[in-house]
């Protein structure tokens, strides 16, 4: 049986642009949109808490038998001169692992049947992000959008569903999966 780990922002300080919640919050909400589908799959998963941190997700995750994927879900935040104006999902993956690259490649590729302008969907590799470098195993941090943009972070929490459905499918095909995967609503 495919096996994740699934560790949606611990960033309880990260505020979405107006009032609309924190990093932490609306990605322990995308995570709980996110889980019904990993369980239709037939993916097993285990999950960190608002009570960790990243770090300590990581050596959770190192601990336990191994997962296919580490998946860490954030949304972005531009640097303070170009606040409010970034817009698009950041897929960061591991350059020294292929099948980092290609886990962030499928979350890319679903993504842009959803987002609203697919060219902003991006893949990048980092060499500073610890939930990408340092777990034993493939691993991705998926920002979903920019939480200061008014349109992406709407965005954000108006397609809760349709996101979680996006990274079920990414993950169900990186994990080998049979059958069909989940349509999207029209």
């Amino acid at each position: 049986m495919a096996r994740i780990y699934l560790s949606p922002s611990t960033q309880e300080y990260n505020e979405y642009v107006n009032n609309l919640g924190t990093e932490e919050q609306n990605m322990n909400r995308l995570a709980d949109a996110f889980v019904p589908y990993l369980d239709q799959l037939g993916i097993a998963y285990n999950r960190n808490t608002p009570q960790m941190t990243a770090g300590s997700s990581i050596r959770q995750a190192n601990a336990t038998p191994p997962y296919d994927l580490y998946l860490a879900l954030h949304s972005n935040a531009a640097p303070e001169q170009f606040a409010g104006q970034l817009r698009g999902p950041d897929i960061y993956y591991n350059p020294a692992n292929p099948e980092s690259r290609r886990a962030a490649d499928l979350i890319a590729d679903e993504f842009r049947k959803i987002y609203p302008e697919p060219q902003l969907v991006d893949v990048r590799p980092t060499d500073f992000l610890g939930e990408v470098l340092r777990p034993n195993f493939p691993a991705v941090l998926v920002e979903t959008a920019y939480h200061d943009n008014p349109e992406d972070a709407r965005w954000i929490l108006n397609y809760f569903d349709a996101i979680a459905r996006a990274l079920a499918n990414a993950v169900w095909k990186f994990t080998g999966g049979t059958g069909q995967p989940l349509a999207y609503d029209e």
